[in-house]
Parts: structure tokens; sequence; C-alpha cells
């Protein structure tokens, strides 16, 4: 618990990916006696699972397409932005800001660079983002969730923590609870996530790699899928001339419950996902979006596919029959889909709320805490997921 109050301004694109960790650190400032303030666009200040105490602000910023000819109008925003920013920092007088990628951040972090004001940015991906490339030389600490980032420059490499992408909280309760492992003829729950639009590629293929399982396994399946609107009753009619039970909605409330009755998850390789998956300890097959900028959503899949909590279908490769497969691997046998979940358990982070609150702490006036730092000081951080994992596997055997 830290000592002195303080005020900080987390900046974020206007996506549940850049807001879900932002909103997590809020809730753990707060804990901890700050003040806390949120920059985003108007998507993110209407953004469900906002912090009660978490004031928005919402700042013009331009988005840099490939089109030059809208950079003048996008330059114009963002200088308006960081002008608007100025002014909320004269009032509010934060101790540092943190940005959590997306253009919406940019504005702040210029301002916080301006006024000098101690800046962090969080990479949620393994692939450090535009905007975060863009302030890589001007801020303090570069805070990450994977141990490799590409498209980061060695000569930044040194401000670069490994703390994690933080998760929320209902979901992090999971941690502690053990897989729900079936047994040889119990009921085999799969669920099923396209991101936050959905996936038509999901609704096309997962029903018919269902069906091509064994009878003996495809008679054990249970299934949960989320699918696009449009997509929705097609999608129920597959299920249903495959005699294969299905619950189907364009977007499921309480996610952190189904998740807890999940035996093997299907989707995509957004970051917050991940995190997820690794926090709970689920077993996946992980079919990363093929136009995510840079690839990044493949490189999310590597140290949990590494790890063997995962199998990784390239979507050009993403048909019924590799996907049964793929899920025979997995979940033929109990113990194998146990081990998995053990192995997904083992790539997560839980502190990272923790470590990247005292990350941001250690700027603006408190003394430097004991941060996680990736290469030859990174005992704890990359540790700490195997560490935690082989005393947890006695407790909930996995």
């Amino acid at each position: 618990m830290s000592g002195a109050n303080r005020h900080y301004v987390l900046a974020a694109g206007g996506t549940g990916g850049h807001l879900i960790p932002a909103f997590a650190l809020a809730t753990e400032l707060e804990r901890r006696g700050h003040h806390v303030a949120l920059v985003t666009d108007e998507r993110g200040a209407k953004i469900p699972g906002k912090p009660s105490f978490l004031p928005a602000h919402v700042l013009p910023a331009g988005r840099f397409g490939k089109n030059p000819l809208g950079w003048i109008k996008a330059i114009r925003a963002v200088l308006e932005g960081r002008r608007m920013a100025l002014r909320l920092f004269e009032t509010f007088a934060p101790s540092a800001v943190v940005g959590f990628g997306g253009y919406p951040a940019l504005p702040a972090l210029l301002a916080a660079t301006s006024a000098g004001v101690p800046s962090v940015v969080h990479e949620q991906n393994a692939v450090l983002g535009r905007v975060n490339r863009l302030l890589a030389g001007r801020v303090q600490a570069i805070a990450t969730a994977y141990p490799d980032i590409a498209r980061l420059k060695p000569k930044h490499a040194g401000k670069a923590h490994l703390v994690g992408n933080p998760v929320r909280a209902e979901v992090l309760d999971l941690r502690a609870e053990p897989f729900p492992q079936p047994s040889e003829d119990g009921l085999l729950k799969v669920l099923v996530t396209g991101g936050s639009q959905g996936a038509r590629v999901l609704s096309e293929v997962v029903p018919d790699g269902l069906a091509m399982l064994p009878p003996a396994l495809r008679q054990r399946l249970q299934v949960t899928q989320q699918c696009r609107a449009e997509d929705i009753e097609a999608v129920r009619e597959r299920y249903r001339g495959h005699d294969i039970p299905a619950e189907l909605g364009t977007y499921f409330e309480n996610m952190a419950a189904r998740l807890a009755d999940t035996h093997l998850f299907i989707g995509r390789a957004g970051a917050s996902t991940i995190a997820e998956l690794t926090a709970v300890g689920r077993p996946a097959i992980l079919v990363p979006l093929p136009i995510a900028t840079d690839d990044h959503q493949a490189a999310n899949t590597r140290e949990l596919a590494k790890g063997g909590g995962a199998r990784m279908i390239r979507q050009a490769n993403f048909a019924p029959k590799e996907l049964a497969k793929q899920i025979q691997v997995l979940a033929q046998h109990p113990q194998a889909l146990a081990n998995a979940a053990h192995a997904a358990w083992n790539c997560g982070r839980p502190d990272a709320a923790k470590d990247l609150a005292d990350l941001v702490e250690s700027f603006g006036g408190a003394e430097m805490m004991d941060v996680i730092r990736v290469g030859a000081n990174n005992a704890r951080g990359a540790s700490q997921g195997a560490v935690a994992g082989q005393g947890a596997a006695k407790d909930s055997a996995l």
C-alpha cells in the first residue's frame, strides 16, 4: 500500500483490448488510495465495464491510415487533443500518464512529454503497436505482456518491464479453482468466440469440424458459440443437422462464468483472450486474425503454444478436417486435456495489475520500487508463471 496519495491519468484506445487492462490498473491504483482519470475516445467512454469511480475524458485523436490525404486532419485532431490534455493536467496534476495503445492515447502521452510528466506505455500484444513504437523514445518505461516483444528497438530494450496483461477481477478469481477435468464419458464443454464482432470463419468451420470427431467424442459435446447476428440461424441449423447441442448468441454477458465451465476454447488470439485463458488455465485452439497489424495475433500465440497450452491454426489452413485433428490431439484423453490446461495456467501472470501499478508508482515522487525488468533481472517475472504453477498444481489437481 502506497503512503502517498497521487493522481494518475490512463490513456487508451476505445476497444476492449486497450481498456480492459486500463480498467484493471485503475482499480488497483484506486485500491492503493490514488485518484485516477481516463482519457479515451467516444467509444471508450461508453464501453461496458468502466469502474464507477473512473471519470472519462474524451479527447479528439486522429487516425493515421494508409491515405496521406487524411493525415492533415489527423494531425490537427492530435494537436487539439494534446491541448485539451494539457488543460486537464493543469487541474488534475498527474504524477504519471500511462498509455495502453490506440490512437486516442497519443495526445495525452504527447502532452505528458511537453509538460514534463513521467509516462509509461503498456503493450498488450507480442508486437509493439504503432502508437507505442512512436512514443518508445519519449516514455520512461515500456510495460510488456510477453518476454519477447517484436518491433521493440534494441536501444529501447532497457526500458522494458515484463508485467503481463491485467485481466478482470472476476476472471482472475477463477485462477484458484481446479480445472473441471471431464470424465471419460462426461460432457466436453467447448466455448467458441471470435472477438468483439465475432468471426464468420468460426461459424463456417467449427460446426462441421466438431461433426468430424469420432462418435464417442462427438456425443459428449456441449457447445457455446458467439456468432454474428447475420450468421446465427445458419449456424444453428448446422448444429441441429449434426445433432450437436449448442447455445448460440451474439454476445455473452458473463464470460467469466462460461470460462469457468469450459474444457476447450476455440477462437481468435487477441491479447485479452490469451491473458484470460492463461489466468484461468484453459486449453485452446487459436486462429489468429490474418489481417491483424504486424500479424500480432500469431505472435501472441507463441508462448502459449510452445508451452503446450494451445494449438495454433492459421486461418488459411483452418478447415473442418484440420480442426477435428487438433481437437483430438487435445481432447481425446481427459489427462491430455488436463495437461494442456496446466500448461496454459503456467503461462499466466496473475500479478499483472499489481506489478504494473508498482511500476507506475515508481514515478512521480515515490522511491523506485522493485519492478520486473526484461533481461538479466527478469527472474521474478519470467518464472512467476512456472513457479506459481508448480505450487498450484498440488492444490488444484490440474
